[in-house]
């Protein structure tokens, strides 16, 4: 007996947070190509953080800007998150670090806390970002959010593997794939969405 489709309302929600600002950045690339391995199982939205300042305690609260706001609204609403980040200088990215933090406000009340996130790296290098991986885990779990314990995502020569906006290459549509199964296993476990 098969199981009965969902309707998008009860899909689980994933928001993917890309850690690059560049225009043809490959980290949103990998994002937008990961909807054909969702197979109707979620709904992506995907994100950049061009309009997210840099953080500032006085602008907590009221004056909160506009772009950090919808951020954390977006971030709230999500079943799970998907990062998808470059490696600068064998770690994390400035801007992704930046996001956190603002999005890790009010300390221990964030949108961040208990929220499943997988972690993507890629790069046109030989490591694929690997060498960020626990820096973005380590100050995700600082939020209290839920990085996934499972191998490092890591896709290396992105740049010959996202071709034309999809996947080209099978072995990182099967690492991508597995990584996605754990995501939703992990939010089934959190009682966000159903499996």
């Amino acid at each position: 007996m098969s199981e009965p489709a969902l309707s998008s309302s009860t899909l689980p929600q994933l928001l993917g947070i890309s850690g690059s600002l560049r225009r043809a950045s490959n980290c949103t690339a990998v994002l937008h190509a990961l909807q054909p391995l969702l197979r109707e199982r979620a709904q992506l939205e995907v994100t950049t953080l061009q309009e997210v300042p840099l953080y500032n305690a006085d602008l907590e609260g009221d004056a909160l800007p506009a772009g950090v706001r919808r951020l954390k609204q977006a971030i709230a609403a999500a079943d799970a998150l998907i990062v998808c980040s470059p490696e600068y200088n064998y770690g994390i990215p400035g801007v992704l670090k930046n996001a956190i933090d603002w999005a890790s406000r009010p300390g221990f009340a964030s949108p961040l806390k208990g929220k499943p996130v997988l972690i993507i790296t890629a790069g046109p290098g030989l490591f694929g970002g690997a060498r960020a991986q626990a820096q973005i885990r380590d100050a995700l779990a600082a939020t209290l959010a839920r990085p996934l314990a499972r191998p490092h995502s890591a896709i290396p020569a992105v740049d010959k593997k996202i071709v034309d906006g999809r996947i080209d290459d099978e072995t990182t549509r099967q690492l991508l794939s597995d990584a996605l199964d754990d995501l939703f296993a992990e939010v089934a476990l959190v009682g966000g969405a159903p499996r």
